[in-house]
């Protein structure tokens, strides 16, 4: 359990290591990744407002046969991006969130860049 604790910690620790230098505009939003063990959440954020653009998770209504795997991971990216694209929002700074870039984070990336979304 004492590795569990300190592995996440160490997540926390990189995750404002990278907060310090990634920040999103209304022009370039950062495409926030956060995962849980059931749960993907994805957002689009203008750190300057302190708004967020736009948000997908599986956890919506029409999203909630989407698994927490691999392949959901790259249809919520896919998704995010089309979201993205819906708001004339083509760039995007990318925050992985501590994450090591992976697995459902790299889904994530691909599904977006998949939808016409640039990192």
């Amino acid at each position: 359990m004492k590795k569990l604790v300190e592995g996440n910690k160490r997540r926390i620790r990189r995750r404002k290591s990278i907060r310090a230098k990634v920040s999103g505009t209304s022009e370039r939003p950062r495409l926030s990744v956060f995962k849980s063990n059931c749960h993907l959440y994805i957002q689009a954020i203008d750190d300057i407002e302190g708004k967020t653009l736009c948000a997908v998770s599986n956890l919506e209504k029409d999203l909630r046969d989407v698994k927490a795997n691999v392949e959901g991971a790259k249809k919520l990216g896919q998704i995010a991006g089309e979201r993205l694209k819906e708001l004339k929002i083509e760039t995007v700074v990318f925050d992985r969130g501590g994450y090591l870039y992976h697995g459902k984070i790299k889904a994530i990336a691909d599904g977006a860049r998949e939808a016409g979304i640039k990192f």
